[in-house]
């Protein structure tokens, strides 16, 4: 009888450690098929990212901007001196519209954004006839005078400094220009501006005088 309840008991003893080894070998592969498949499910959500981040596309603007000139300004105050930057930008769509910007800051970039929106707000619509100017203008602001000329297709843009910018941002293709006065860029650039507003079509001309184009014309 003894021997028997030994039997019994060895028996029992290794079913209990065959099912404790089958168990413990179920437990090692599901951690093993978890750990391979963690890297593809970030693999595959790293690939829908990059998809996602390609596909979007920032609009781009028809507005230009052109800086001009970079300088360190120095305001004298109580305790000493107080250092900053000041931004001259020309803002153009080549379609007619330029307009001038002047700001300052005690940073580069901000006082670029600030001369940029400078620029937007006092945006003028300049008349263009075939690529040129209608008529030959000079206009002076503070010290700087501009002398503008019409210019004949294919001569480009005669014109250096602010001058130019000022030429290229506003579309005009063909024109001779001159900077009679001071050469600083800020000067040059708004006497260029008050040169191209006070510019008029062969429209208003007609117009102011009573007569029709045909009669302007002949």
């Amino acid at each position: 009888m003894e021997n028997n309840e030994e039997l019994k008991v060895e028996a029992v003893e290794e079913t209990v450690a065959e099912a404790v080894e089958e168990s413990a070998d179920e437990t090692a592969e599901a951690q093993a098929e978890a750990i391979e498949e963690k890297p593809s499910r970030g693999r595959r959500s790293r690939g829908r990212k990059q998809k996602i981040e390609t596909t979007e596309e920032k609009p781009q603007s028809e507005w230009t901007e052109n800086v001009v000139q970079i300088s360190r300004v120095t305001k004298v105050v109580k305790g000493g001196k107080k250092l900053s930057f000041r931004a001259i930008v020309i803002v153009g769509n080549k379609k007619g519209q330029v307009g001038v910007g002047c700001a300052k800051a005690s940073e580069v970039i901000i006082a670029i954004q600030k001369a940029i929106a400078d620029g937007r707000k006092n945006v003028i619509n300049v008349p263009i006839f075939k690529t040129t100017i209608p008529h030959p203008v000079q206009a002076k602001s503070g010290a700087g005078c501009v002398m503008l000329r019409p210019a004949s297709q294919g001569t480009g843009i005669i014109a250096g400094g602010a001058v130019r910018s000022v030429l290229e941002l506003a579309g005009i293709e063909n024109i001779l220009a001159k900077s009679l006065g001071s050469k600083a860029p800020l000067n040059a650039a708004y006497a260029t501006l008050e040169a191209l507003k006070s510019l008029s079509t062969f429209n208003d001309v007609a117009a102011k005088r009573g007569l029709t184009m045909a009669e302007f014309l002949n």
